[in-house]
């Protein structure tokens, strides 16, 4: 049996969606759509002693010739002519790189969204992370009715069949003194150090100036980092009316309604509120260069602002969206919208001068479907592509083998920089003694072909459809546990950890110095004299 094939045809009765009924969820491996889990004996669930012998290991700041040593699930050790035993499994990595597991800051499993739910949950959308060399994502808690309490608790159920570790963002949809003590509580007993704030979805998620600035208030005294989506979500509610208006139904409107003005003045704006109170700023799905300038600009002038594109807006463009097919069209819909020509290398240019500084894919699934809910309205359209398992491979194509970065730089942009600003560097991100064994092999001779008909997701459709390049994941660890070689895929729910992510990260040092001289520099309140009447 063909092993792509074979390792998308594992049946399990286990495999459930939350939305859906075991026996639909069923109907998922009986379609040969996604990838199902197998029932496996427990032995197999523990971390192996393995060897990876005779490769390029390559950090964010280094690369060497060594062996790397992997023992409960810990790198144990980094050295050349490294001897074991007979109970040690080795893997031969000569000419190629062993590198750290990417680590994708920006998904939605599972999540409720425009009267649906993500067709990939925690199982899905990590089994197809893990065959495209990413060993560990951040997803994103939606509050319930605004409590954050309750969002974490019904993100920690749909969890707990995890195949790989994660963390959690949380959004931030409203404002009291209930939704300030729950920030708290998520960051200093919860593990969440990061909130995110909708300048979009008006009626839905946006939030206004107001709510933005006492979050972000709160965010600087927690040690948490301020995130944004950032489009003007007024502007594209009075679009989406003129493009409904013009009788513009389809899904060229949902681009025509939110040009790159929109994306660039509320990334304008939220980079001054941030700058207004000094704390730091999290740009989330950088598409255009609108944004992208805005962030630079401010980058020079010396704030803290990171600019995350993802992996769809760097590599296509939104001609897509005019096909005549809707099916193929609807599939290309997501907020802010993929660009126009040009747009996506100038982005790859921010990435490889600094400009912008990790790679995101803002993972958010629907199928054909469900995206069919707006077949007579984009409003309806749900909003969302893939990339959880496509980004390793298209990032290494389109930017290290078209020579804009280093194999250095990739590692960097696709890990290292994730794990820092998050605060879990180097327990994540790092080929080191003593960081968790989440570690890749990619051999850049091997080349690698995207297509819905063989790729792990649940999706029926796939973005980057056809796509073929250089270099190729061929073999996946993650805990220390083999689970991508040779084209298989070989995982099992409940063996992915909940990592704690710490305040305070590098992004905060000295925070407190520059607050000082803002305070010193005030020459104020002025003493002053009341003469006589």
């Amino acid at each position: 049996m063909d092993s792509k094939l074979k390792a998308r045809t594992f049946h399990s009765i286990f495999v459930l969606s939350l939305f859906l009924s075991v026996s639909e969820s069923n109907q998922f491996c009986d379609a040969n759509i996604g990838y199902c889990e197998s029932e496996r004996p427990l032995a197999w669930a523990s971390p192996s002693k393995i060897l990876i012998k005779g490769g390029t290991v390559v950090n964010a700041h280094h690369q060497e010739v060594a062996d790397v040593y992997v023992e409960d699930g810990i790198i144990a050790a980094v050295q050349t002519n490294f001897k074991v035993g007979d109970d040690v499994t080795v893997i031969d990595a000569t000419g190629k790189y062993v590198m750290p597991g990417g680590i994708d800051p920006h998904t939605h499993l599972a999540m409720e969204f425009m009267g649906t739910q993500t067709i990939d949950d925690f199982f899905s959308g990590q089994a197809a992370a893990l065959a495209g060399g990413t060993t560990m994502h951040i997803d994103f808690v939606i509050p319930v009715n605004g409590s954050l309490s309750a969002g974490y608790e019904a993100y920690v159920e749909k969890a707990k069949k995890s195949a790989m570790d994660y963390g959690f963002h949380m959004a931030i949809t409203k404002w009291d003194e209930t939704v300030s003590k729950e920030m708290e509580i998520m960051v200093k007993d919860k593990g969440i150090n990061s909130f995110k704030f909708f300048l979009a979805y008006k009626g839905a998620l946006m939030i206004n100036d107001e709510l933005l600035l006492e979050g972000f208030k709160k965010c600087k005294s927690l040690g948490a980092l301020a995130m944004v989506h950032a489009e003007n979500g007024d502007a594209v509610f009075e679009g989406q009316k003129r493009m409904i208006e013009l009788g513009i139904t389809g899904p060229e409107g949902h681009a025509l309604s939110r040009p790159p003005v929109i994306e660039g003045e509320a990334t304008s704006r939220a980079i001054r509120l941030a700058g207004f109170v000094n704390t730091p700023l999290y740009v989330v799905h950088v598409m255009s260069i609108d944004a992208m300038e805005e962030i630079a600009r401010a980058r020079k002038s010396g704030q803290r602002v990171i600019g995350e594109p993802v992996v769809s807006g760097l590599v296509l463009d939104d001609s897509g969206l005019w096909d005549p097919d809707f099916k193929i069209a609807a599939k290309f819909v997501m907020s802010p919208p993929i660009r126009g020509p040009g747009h996506g290398k100038a982005l790859q240019a921010a990435l490889s001068t600094g400009i912008l500084q990790l790679v995101g894919t803002d993972h958010c699934v629907f199928n054909s479907t469900q995206k069919a809910l707006g077949i007579d309205d984009f409003r309806k359209i749900p909003n969302g592509v893939n990339g959880i398992e496509e980004r390793m491979h298209i990032v290494w194509d389109s930017m290290v083998v078209s020579g804009q970065i280093s194999v250095t730089d990739y590692v960097r942009l696709t890990s290292t920089e994730c794990a820092r600003i998050f605060n879990i560097y180097p327990r994540k991100g790092a080929i080191l003694v003593g960081s968790d064994a989440d570690i890749i092999i990619l051999n850049p001779n091997s080349s690698f072909e995207i297509s819905s008909s063989f790729h792990h997701s649940r999706l029926d459709t796939n973005v980057f459809e056809g796509r073929r390049g250089k270099g190729k994941v061929e073999v996946t660890i993650a805990g220390g546990r083999i689970v991508w070689e040779n084209n298989e895929l070989n995982v099992v729910p409940g063996l992915g950890k909940y990592i704690k992510m710490p305040p305070f990260s590098y992004l905060f040092d000295g925070i407190d110095k520059i607050d000082a001289e803002y305070l010193s520099s005030l020459q104020a309140p002025v003493k002053r004299f009341r003469g006589a009447s």
